[in-house]
């Protein structure tokens, strides 16, 4: 069995002094020898962390003791190694940033459809299947027959979904997301909006992932996942993807043979849009990665220093082991 545990877990819940968790918290995880990113706001908890399994137990017992938080959706995966650098705790307006505030989507877990019934509801001619990740995350693996909102961040979702309904009859809607935070904020978007008969995956892909056999499976190819794993299968077995260190999209290996790949600098995606001096500072930070492998050294290092962040919307939520790509927006589950 792999010695690191990798949990990803998210709960809304009111936390009007948030602010005052990030310290105590983020002290645990060090102690702990736990790495990755927590996000804390008003409306909630939402992390990925790994680590040993008795210090990945000792940060869920803390979290367990904020407010609201006694039981929250948390999925598990196993690795070698930890797939993350460093631990931080950041302060956030939105755990995952929609935008559109006035909605509830503590009272989502009302619309849950296990993963045992997801089959029987997508399968549903009427039923309208809405898959709400980004444009790179579909591209790798979706369900049977599912809609692609093409959007480049979850901001983007409520203008998509409004125009679709403007050019389209719904009845009914089923959604689904990595790991189910999405798909929780965006039901309760969709009721806000008029739309009562909506459903979505508990604990999103990877839960389903995890819980349904593969022979029975109406998932098809890969789900990305934010850290260096890149992409799983069934069983959360480990996937066929790289990640491109410049953009951070998943990249296959006939991408790799691309003239336009260069290791740490570029790929098919992201040659274009990379400025020159960004590709001379990647190259340049790519020849002191391999000159520390060459040395048996890790170039990045795991830092236990605080990480302790308030940053704004903007603000890019995982590097090369926790962010999703740099030019296609901020938000994770």
């Amino acid at each position: 069995m792999p010695k690191i545990v990798v949990a990803a877990f998210y709960k809304f819940t009111a936390l009007p002094d948030f602010a005052e968790h990030q310290a105590p918290l983020h002290d645990v995880a060090v102690q702990s020898d736990v790495f990755g990113t927590i996000l804390l706001a008003h409306e909630g908890v939402n992390g990925t962390i790994a680590g040993p399994r008795v210090g990945i137990d000792a940060v869920l017992a803390h979290l367990k003791s904020l407010p609201g938080c006694a039981e929250f959706d948390r999925k598990e995966s196993y690795t070698d190694e930890n797939p993350f650098l460093r631990m931080k705790v950041r302060l956030k307006k939105e755990i995952v940033t929609m935008g559109v505030t006035n909605i509830a989507p503590e009272k989502s877990h009302e619309r849950y459809v296990e993963p045992h019934d997801w089959n029987k509801v997508i399968s549903d001619p009427e039923t309208l299947i809405i898959d709400t990740r980004n444009d790179y995350e579909v591209s790798i693996g979706a369900f049977d027959g599912a809609i692609d909102p093409q959007t480049k961040s979850f901001r983007d979702f409520p203008d998509w979904f409004r125009k679709f309904r403007e050019e389209n009859d719904i009845k009914k809607v089923a959604m689904y997301c990595t790991g189910g935070i999405r798909c929780e904020k965006s039901t309760a978007f969709l009721r806000t909006e008029g739309i009562d008969d909506v459903v979505h995956l508990k604990g999103g892909i990877l839960k389903y992932l995890e819980t349904v056999p593969e022979e029975e499976s109406l998932w098809r190819g890969e789900c990305f996942v934010f850290d260096n794993r890149v992409s799983v299968g069934h069983d959360l077995s480990p996937g066929s993807y790289d990640m491109c260190h410049a953009c951070r999209l998943p990249i296959t290996g006939e991408d790799k043979a691309s003239p336009h790949y260069i290791a740490g600098v570029s790929c098919p995606a992201c040659h274009d849009q990379v400025p020159e001096e960004k590709k001379r500072n990647f190259a340049e930070r790519q020849k002191q990665i391999e000159l520390a492998k060459a040395r048996g050294e890790q170039h990045l290092g795991k830092s236990k220093a605080p990480k302790l962040s308030s940053g704004g919307d903007g603000e890019a939520l995982f590097s090369k082991a926790m962010n999703g790509p740099r030019f296609r927006g901020d938000e994770w589950d």
